[in-house]
Formats: C-alpha cells, sequence, structure tokens
C-alpha cells in the first residue's frame, strides 16, 4: 500500500473504523483491500471544514463548485467492482475533492485523474501531496476525452453520470481492462461495468440505481452554467 501522511490517524481513527464496519455490516462488503483504503484515508481532509463532523456519514456531500463527494458505500462498490491491482495504471474522471483518487492510489501502481474545474483540482493536488501519494497525476481537462497520452489504462473510473460511455475511454482501456461509469439521463443512472476481453471485444454488465452529477464534455452532458 502506498504512503500515507500520519494525519490519517488521530481523533478521526475511530469515526473511519467505525464507516468501515458499518459498510461492511450493511452492504456485506468484503473486499480486504478495499476496506483498508477506506479506514487509511482520512475522509475529514476532503470536505469542506463546516462538515468535517459529518465526513464518516455514509452519504454524499458537497464540495462547492456543483460538485459532491460521493457517500462512502459508493466510493467503496465502485472501486470494489473496478478490482484494481498492484500494478494496473488507472484513469479517473472526476477528481472533485480528490477523495476516490486517493483511495485508487494506494491500490494502484499509477492513477491519472482528470478534474474539469480548476478549482477542486488545485485543492485535490493539494490534499494528495499533503498525504504523500506520489503515484497520482491530477490535470483540468474535459474528461470525456480521456488521456490518450498515458492510455492505454487497466481501469477507468468515472465519478459522474453520462448518457453512454464515450468511446474515446473505451478506446483508452486495455486488454482485459475494465471501465464503471454510472449511466443514465440527469436524474437517474444505473453503475455500468464494462469489460474488453483480449479479442477487443467489450462487455457491458448493468449494475445498481445510482444518482451522480452528471460528466459535462464533448461526448458527455452540455455545460449548463459556468463553473466557479
Amino acid at each position: 500500500m502506498k504512503t500515507v501522511a500520519g494525519q490519517a490517524d488521530g481523533a478521526y481513527r475511530f469515526p473511519r473504523r467505525r464507516m468501515v464496519t458499518k459498510l461492511v455490516k450493511q452492504y456485506g462488503l468484503r473486499d480486504k483491500r478495499v476496506l483498508a483504503a477506506l479506514e487509511r484515508i482520512p475522509r475529514h481532509l476532503f470536505v469542506p471544514e463546516h462538515l468535517v463532523n459529518e465526513a464518516y456519514s455514509d452519504r454524499a456531500l458537497p464540495i462547492g463548485c456543483g460538485q459532491t463527494i460521493s457517500q462512502p458505500y459508493i466510493v467503496a462498490r465502485m472501486t470494489a467492482e473496478l478490482d484494481v491491482g498492484d500494478e494496473d495504471s488507472v484513469l479517473e474522471i472526476g477528481a472533485g475533492s480528490g477523495y476516490q483518487t486517493a483511495i485508487l492510489a494506494t491500490l494502484a501502481r499509477r492513477v491519472y485523474s482528470i478534474e474539469r474545474v480548476g478549482r477542486l483540482a488545485r485543492e485535490a493536488i493539494g490534499r494528495i501531496q499533503a498525504l504523500q501519494l506520489p503515484n497520482v497525476k491530477i490535470q483540468v481537462f474535459d474528461g470525456t476525452v480521456g488521456w490518450s497520452s498515458a492510455a492505454p489504462f487497466d481501469r477507468i473510473l468515472v465519478a459522474a453520470a453520462a448518457p453512454r460511455a464515450p468511446d474515446a475511454l473505451l478506446d483508452q482501456l486495455a486488454p482485459d481492462g475494465r471501465l464503471v461509469i454510472p449511466e443514465g439521463d440527469r436524474d437517474e443512472q444505473r453503475l455500468i461495468d464494462y469489460r474488453k476481453h483480449r479479442n477487443g471485444v467489450v462487455e457491458r454488465r448493468v449494475g445498481e440505481p445510482v444518482r451522480f452529477v452528471p460528466l459535462i464534455g464533448r461526448h458527455g452532458w452540455k455545460k449548463t452554467a459556468a463553473a466557479p
């Protein structure tokens, strides 16, 4: 597991452990590597200061700029579905506050994350650096077109809802790769798991209902308002 600075410990260690225990009991989550990452990464560092006391509740929280940090269950569910290996190169679309990014960084060899809102990206970079996770690179860009210069990726996680997985992302998925994305309309989606076989055939599996902010970009939803 990658380095995490000492501030992951302290007063919030018990609430973090209680959060993980609840995920196991309530949802039956069993992936030991994912659960260990959730217990290790300090979620309270990734939420606004006035919401710190709610950081370990199992719900999404606003982080500004019309975006949210996903509820812990969804982070755990999507990460487990992605099945990240120690040597995997992972592309994340929608860094947000950087929490999911940090979880992935403890599991993968390398994480490339794209965030379209400059302020959120800068804040996420600061948090990742504070936690001493050197295997992460974050850039401000349109995530729907992917990161072609770093492709192919063993795993791709999209933390925003699209009408359909962008072809650009599926093209950047390596053989035996997996892509997890919420698909649907702006109000309701389903969690979709794409698996690319060695022969290039892509299998699509439909999962549980979820709700995410829209994926804005060239191959997603059109931008409706200027991001702060």
